[in-house]
């Protein structure tokens, strides 16, 4: 099936609809200084936007299983507080939305972001009205693995022919997600990926811009 074709949108969220890097960057940054870890540079912390962050605070900082879930709790303190709000709509999301909604087709949210977190933030910048379903991570963090999600979303959906969905987003957790499924993955380069990450992912077709992912779409 072309991606036209497709009748069901998957969107990630952080770094595919919206660049929250100033918000997640110092989140993160804020979570480290409580364990005596100063990072002043908030573009060493960009590996955190995308994946569960459980997974990073263990990989980039070598930090235990209990100390990452610890981690995280002190993320939720700023990031509920401000941190959120520290992020921008990328320029053409709008139209692109819209554009997708008159055309007929059903959109939803797929992140690993906590759901009530996600839901918060797209009603915020006026983006909720857009999707049919808006799907994220359970807060206690036993939904947050990009597959899960997917998963989640396709049952709230009743989604049971795959070759009817794409999903879309910037980071090979998205692509592998969709793979899990059974579904076809877009990559998008104006996030957090790199093309090299997408390609090796799996991404069946790689957008460089949101007026290149619309032609696709349309």
């Amino acid at each position: 099936m072309k991606m036209n074709d497709k009748k069901y949108i998957l969107f990630d969220l952080d770094g595919t609809l919206t660049d929250p890097m100033v918000g997640i960057t110092k989140s993160v940054q804020y979570a480290l200084k409580s364990y005596g870890i100063e990072e002043a540079d908030l573009k060493q912390l960009t590996p955190f936007i995308g994946p569960p962050l459980k997974d990073s605070f263990m990989k980039y900082y070598n930090f235990s299983e209990k100390q990452a879930g610890e981690a995280i709790q002190r993320y939720r303190e700023y990031f509920t507080a401000a941190g959120m709000f520290e992020n921008r709509v990328y320029h053409g999301v709008i139209q692109l939305l819209e554009g997708l909604k008159n055309a007929g087709k059903i959109l939803a949210v797929a992140t690993s972001k906590p759901e009530l977190l996600a839901k918060q933030i797209l009603e915020h910048f006026q983006l909720s009205e857009y999707f049919a379903f808006i799907g994220g991570a359970s807060m206690d963090e036993t939904r947050v693995r990009k597959e899960d999600v997917i998963s989640y979303v396709r049952k709230a959906m009743d989604i049971s022919a795959v070759e009817d969905a794409v999903m879309i987003g910037d980071r090979e957790h998205d692509i592998f997600g969709a793979r899990k499924n059974k579904m076809d993955a877009i990559g998008v380069l104006f996030g957090y990926g790199s093309r090299q990450e997408l390609e090796a992912a799996g991404a069946e077709r790689i957008a460089a811009s949101i007026g290149e992912l619309e032609r696709m779409l349309l």
